[in-house]
């Protein structure tokens, strides 16, 4: 009977040097750094513990991020809600119902004065999980550091920024392809020239996956979507080595164990040879494919969600053998809703037990070596190769996803996973496997609709009190410059020192720039 992994890579009984891949696999540190970054690796310095946080309205997800900091969290990363994330304002006819459903609603700067009030952010890593309004939020925490007088140069953290995999997964999409990649790329000239320490985008594989690709295909279409924001960045006239250090990932980490390591690994020797072969990096920082992990929210049932923390534990797991640079770990109640802060401190202490108590934080990279280990580093490195070709006949990604090819493509690998569960070849506790016909109910987060009413009565006094005059000419500047092909962060900045909402800003850039409707795949 063929053994085959989650993604179907087959899989022999055993391995030995015959059949294994240990050949130059090098050491840490080193190119194509297959076994991490950096010499000594989580040896010498842990990964960032970065609880994603969110929901109802500022001032409760603050409380939230300022729990998780006094509970040991590391980093911030913030999720928000659906309205901010395509760009409407909380009292906006489309965002009825979703007011802090899914995230923090962030409508104006005072919104985001709010989020971080009391939270020093020139003395802590924030990332921020949005995509198509990503300049404008990015340009919203700037100018909330300014005021609490951080200096722009001292800030680290990341955007999401990541558009393309909005077109190729998540959906979450205002403009075209082609004037939404003119934003990412406005956003990593001003971080390069401005915020030098500030990842301007984590390039994201992890939404990919979620929506039901492979690994390999995970790999491929992450590490496609890099190579077309260097080569649009390159446009500007930018040497490659000024921005690309500052370029970062996020994967997923889903349950099958040793592939997800080996991709991590494939991941960093990839990208490695690309930024040497194809754009001639000279500066090892470029060379470093950097990532964040979060475990697969996709894998967590509704059956038994006590599971789920077995799930998380294992798949974080992997996400540190496989030498992540941060890492969010899912709370057991996320497949019904946003986390209680008691199931999201356990998630916390999961990461907290790996790192004080497993042990592999001692050596790096422990299981380097192994003969399955490295076999599957190298069918996952093959098969992403594959892909990246057959995109780059296609013209490169932006072509490939206007094209509709990976979204294609996911959706067959999808079809085929589900395929494989209902037919009982893949097993999932509490599913198919092992299965209980009760489930007890277990205590969920309840957003009150109070929370909508708030931000309403908070959005009604914000535009009687600000200057309607600034306002309205910085939305006009902003169009003008929308117009002609200037960099579009210092417009946006000036819209947003002067109190023009989330909802104006977008709908100055829709004016412009369009929007965009994604053709049915027939």
């Amino acid at each position: 009977m063929e053994r085959r992994t989650v993604s179907g890579l087959l899989v022999e009984r055993v391995y030995t040097r015959a059949n294994g891949g240990t050949a130059g696999i090098g050491l840490p540190g080193q190119p194509p750094y297959t076994r991490g970054i950096h010499p000594r690796m989580h040896a010498q310095r842990l990964w960032t513990m970065r609880q994603f946080a969110g929901y109802g309205t500022p001032e409760e997800t603050n409380r939230r991020l300022r729990f998780l900091l006094e509970q040991g969290q590391t980093g911030l990363s913030v999720a928000f809600d659906l309205p901010t994330l395509m760009g409407y304002d909380s009292d906006h006819a489309m965002a009825e119902g979703e007011v802090g459903k899914c995230g923090v609603p962030i409508s104006s700067l005072a919104d985001m004065e709010d989020l971080f009030d009391g939270i020093a952010l020139g003395k802590v890593s924030t990332s921020m999980t949005i995509t198509s309004s990503a300049a404008i939020l990015w340009a919203m925490y700037l100018v909330v550091a300014e005021k609490q007088g951080a200096r722009w140069e001292g800030l680290s953290g990341t955007i999401q920024n990541d558009i393309l995999k909005e077109f190729i997964a998540q959906k979450e999409y205002i403009y075209p392809p082609r004037e939404s990649m003119r934003l990412v790329a406005d956003s990593i000239e001003f971080a390069t020239e401005r915020t030098p320490r500030f990842n301007p985008i984590s390039i994201s594989g992890y939404h990919i996956r979620e929506a039901g690709a492979t690994a390999a295909q995970e790999l491929a279409y992450t590490l496609g979507a890099g190579i077309a924001y260097v080569e649009w960045t390159l446009e500007r006239g930018l040497p490659v080595d000024s921005f690309a250090p500052r370029l970062s990932f996020f994967f997923d980490a889903h349950n099958e164990f040793f592939e997800e390591i080996a991709k991590y690994r494939a991941a960093r020797r990839i990208w490695c040879r690309i930024m040497q072969e194809r754009f001639g990096a000279k500066e090892p920082r470029s060379l470093k494919l950097r990532f964040h992990t979060q475990t697969a929210g996709v894998s967590l049932t509704v059956q038994q969600p006590q599971v789920n923390l077995v799930r998380t534990a294992l798949q974080a797991m992997a996400a540190v053998l496989g030498g992540t640079q941060s890492l969010h770990t899912n709370a057991l109640d996320e497949a019904y809703a946003l986390p209680t802060s008691e199931a999201a401190l356990l998630a916390l202490r999961t990461q907290q037990v790996i790192a004080a108590e497993t042990g592999v934080a001692r050596t790096v990279d422990p299981c380097g070596g192994s003969y399955f280990l490295e076999r599957l580093t190298d069918k996952l490195e093959s098969r992403c190769w594959e892909e990246l070709d057959q995109i780059d006949a296609m013209g490169g990604m932006v072509e490939a996803v206007e094209r509709g090819y990976p979204q294609a493509e996911i959706a067959k690998a999808s079809y085929e996973y589900q395929r494989r569960v209902e037919s009982g070849e893949l097993r999932i506790v509490g599913v198919n496997a092992y299965a209980d016909a009760k489930t007890d109910p277990i205590e969920t987060l309840k957003i009150d609709e109070k929370a909508s009413r708030r931000q309403e009565a908070k959005l009604d006094e914000l535009r009687r009190k600000r200057d309607t005059r600034a306002v309205d000419a910085a939305l006009g500047a902003l169009r003008q410059a929308a117009a002609g092909s200037g960099n579009l962060m210092l417009p946006i900045l000036d819209a947003v020192r002067a109190y023009a909402t989330l909802g104006e800003i977008c709908d100055a850039l829709r004016a412009e720039l369009g929007v965009y409707a994604e053709r049915p795949a027939v």
